[in-house]
């Protein structure tokens, strides 16, 4: 008897499902299907899962080529619960600290920490008048976390009224105050009010434009902690795949999907999924984790409804591109900075006027530097450094740059401005290589080169983005940064709870029960083998 016999649907045949790309949404979404009793195939177009969490590797250095933040890790611990299973069974999330290390070009640094006394004490070095106004903007910040993450990042929005009844609880918190605005409200110094404000860079978002919603960030990190997986972000896709693969899911890797057709059989709506040298698959719903736009527009190419829905789409506001360069030192470095490291320019504002809707590339730069060897050695050979360093850039439908010839360029520009910081880091790369607006546009499929896609401004937000659920096409649900509640792992990964309670209603999925599953030995059960196109 198989596991997910234990939570079958009442129907003659499985229900099957087709989960579009294995990002940490695609990875949610198929787990929580497949503990549900829905019989699914996780298609990735890459011949490794993990979406822009795939890891590459040279000369001995691991690179993680995109999340590397992990913050609310019970988000993930809930997939592992939900089948009876402890996420420290597969993976080992090592604490980070200081969180972030934030270096200004005028030489001041502060050490974004989780401890209250050690912030307050920084600030009151700073501005003492600001501290009152710190612990101030904390209280905000838990209320909004109250209401924005434990009680919204997880529901969908697919009625108005499902907006109608949250509006007065958004309205209280002046969810239509910016992120920028709402720190300044409660402290003066504008190097804090940097350091409280820079967070909705990481999902994609401007802070002078992002809704103080995300201002909930602050709190999370304060409640959880900063975290990195022991062997890098690919540590832990591997160890939510194994979590899937023991319920008998199927991941097929090499599996670019060309198309998918929408055909009404009697009462039963299909979806035929096409992939290379095989016949169309039928499936009775498609999660697609792949960019929203890519999904409407390509996937969904012969589908009338689709294409209005990709129109609408590509009026909305995206959010800024990325040029990461990835490389590795023969000296680790890390006595000059931390795991995490925010390098902020001489400009804030304007810098991020520019990128975010600015039609060239700016000269100056402020960077996210990422430093895993700093609480993981074994992401580089001994005594040595593995690095990747961030720099937020326009989107290719606002900046045309050629960046097949300024690549060259922008690395040396990036690797010239970190030896401030990196004494003599020309001298010490052993290995390197990037990653272009062009590249997330041709091998993410993003659009315009959007590296965290539909922007989170408050008209885009909640009921206002792209819904969980397609309104128009049967069987079709979207995970991801596209969808609600946005980007990020926390984002995606609750996208999935979000989505999955939406199918579980529409196809009457009986709750899994995990204590029936973990009564049952998984280990005597090899997961199914991983297929990969010749």
């Amino acid at each position: 008897m198989s596991k997910t016999a234990l939570v079958q649907r009442n129907s003659s045949a499985p229900l099957r499902a087709a989960i579009i790309g294995s990002g940490f949404g695609g990875i949610a979404a198929a787990i929580r299907l497949q503990a549900a009793g829905v019989s699914t195939v996780l298609l990735e177009a890459h011949d490794q899962p993990g979406g822009r969490a795939r890891v590459f590797k040279d000369k001995g250095f691991t690179f993680d080529a995109g999340p590397t933040v992990v913050t609310a890790p019970e988000c993930l611990e809930e997939l592992f619960g939900l089948v009876g299973r402890r996420m420290d069974e597969e993976v080992e999330l090592l604490p980070v600290a200081p969180f972030y290390k934030l270096v200004w070009d005028d030489g001041d640094s502060f050490d974004y920490v989780g401890s209250s006394d050690q912030m307050v004490e920084q600030i009151r070095q700073r501005n003492p008048a600001d501290v009152p106004g710190y612990l101030k903007f904390v209280e905000y910040s838990k209320k909004v976390f109250d209401a924005g993450y434990d009680g919204l990042a997880a529901k969908p929005f697919l009625n108005f009224s499902d907006m109608v009844r949250v509006a007065p609880q958004l309205a209280k918190l002046r969810a239509d105050r910016s992120v920028y605005s709402t720190v300044a409200k409660y402290v003066k110094n504008d190097h804090l009010r940097q350091a409280l404000s820079f967070h909705s860079l990481l999902v994609g978002g401007n802070p002078y434009e992002t809704s103080s919603i995300y201002t909930l960030i602050h709190y999370l990190e304060r409640r959880w902690g900063v975290f990195f997986p022991r062997g890098g972000t690919g540590a832990l896709v591997q160890g939510l795949l194994r979590l899937y693969q023991s319920l008998g899911g199927e991941l097929r890797l090499s599996q670019p999907v060309q198309q998918i057709q929408v055909e009404q059989r009697g009462e039963r709506t299909v979806h035929l999924v096409d992939t290379p040298g095989a016949a169309a698959e039928v499936f009775d719903l498609v999660v697609s984790n792949a960019d929203i736009h890519h999904t409407y527009k390509h996937l969904y190419k012969s589908d009338a409804r689709a294409q209005k829905t990709a129109k609408r789409l590509e009026k909305m506001d995206w959010s800024m591109s990325l040029f990461v360069l990835y490389f590795g030192t023969d000296v680790d470095y890390k006595d000059k900075l931390a795991h995490h490291t925010v390098l902020f320019g001489a400009r804030y504002k304007e810098l991020l006027q520019e990128i975010f809707h600015g039609t060239q590339l700016p000269d100056d730069f402020s960077l996210y530097l990422h430093a895993p060897t700093h609480t993981d050695p074994s992401m580089a050979p001994a005594g040595c450094g593995t690095f990747y360093v961030l720099s937020p850039v326009p989107h290719l439908g606002l900046a045309a740059v050629d960046w097949k010839t300024e690549a060259p360029r922008y690395a040396e520009k990036l690797l010239t401005y970190l030896e401030q910081h990196l004494p003599d880091l020309r001298q010490h790369v052993v290995t390197k290589q990037w990653l272009t607006p062009e590249d997330f546009r041709d091998q993410l499929g993003a659009f315009q080169g959007s590296a965290f896609s539909v922007a989170p401004t408050l008209t885009q937000s909640a009921w206002f983005r792209p819904h969980n659920k397609d309104a128009q096409i049967p069987g079709l649900y979207v995970v991801g940064a596209g969808t609600h509640p946005g980007a990020g792992v926390p984002g995606v990964v609750n996208s999935a709870k979000a989505t999955c309670s939406v199918i579980a209603k529409d196809f009457k999925l009986p709750a899994v029960d995990p204590a029936a599953i973990a009564a049952m030995d998984q280990r005597l059960h090899a997961p199914k083998p991983v297929r990969v196109a010749a």
